[in-house]
């Protein structure tokens, strides 16, 4: 597979998902620069944490208008799989790839440190190889990751089965103790309701590999290959 890893100023894990795919799980890798206008190629795009453009008026908001967005928006319409980790989960909202907006953290403070997030739906192509109700050891590092939207968009993103990631306590419970952003909903990541764009707060790429700790955000990473390879079979994008 050749997975594209976008790169825009500010970006600062753009390298950890490329050595995930590339050195970890063997496959190839493009960087694309934010000034692209194509992502002709490529079988999946990943848009990385970091601070795009300094976070400067709001996170996301600047980024969503680099040229390869556009191309972004066209590659998740055709049903390319795009993955937008952290700032790239806020570019997502800001792009109106997902729904809703990212709030402040309910603390005011930057947080960094693991959490516990439950996979709450494992039918997609980003969660196929976990189980439902799994329980997810993860790192988060944001200010910004305090999810929002309306009552109605949020009863449609359940109802829907979109709310892919829920923050938890250590043995699965969703509680207001659990979630360390004031999220709503517990929400750690949504999908958009096609299935195939997936934006979370928590780094996967990050916890891959043993040396790191433990390697739950491996599986995630192997689901998207898992699917990109059923529908190379099938002769489907």
């Amino acid at each position: 597979m050749n997975i594209g890893v976008v790169v825009f100023p500010g970006s600062n894990c753009d390298h950890d998902c490329r050595h995930v795919f590339q050195d970890v799980l063997g496959q190839a890798v493009t960087m694309v620069w934010h000034k692209e206008a194509s992502l002709a190629g490529l079988d999946a795009v990943i848009l990385p944490g970091g601070f795009s453009y300094g976070d400067y008026l709001r996170t996301g908001a600047i980024a969503r208008f680099s040229p390869v967005m556009q191309a972004v928006k066209q590659f998740a319409a055709g049903g390319g799989l795009v993955l937008g980790i952290c700032n790239g989960f806020q570019i997502l909202l800001e792009a109106g790839l997902l729904p809703g907006a990212m709030l402040r953290n309910q603390s005011l403070h930057f947080v960094c440190k693991d959490v516990y997030a439950r996979v709450e739906n494992a039918a997609t192509p980003f969660t196929s190889l976990y189980k439902p109700g799994q329980i997810l050891k993860i790192p988060i590092a944001h200010a910004d990751g305090n999810y929002y939207t309306d009552p109605v968009t949020l009863a449609g993103l359940q109802a829907n089965a979109q709310v892919i990631l829920r923050y938890c306590s250590a043995d699965g419970k969703v509680t207001p103790e659990a979630c360390p952003n004031g999220s709503l909903d517990n929400i750690a990541g949504i999908c958009n309701a096609g299935g195939n764009v997936l934006g979370m707060m928590p780094h996967p790429e990050r916890c891959v590999e043993t040396v790191l700790g433990h390697e739950d955000g491996r599986a995630l990473f192997q689901s998207m290959l898992t699917s990109l390879e059923g529908k190379k079979l099938t002769g489907v994008r």
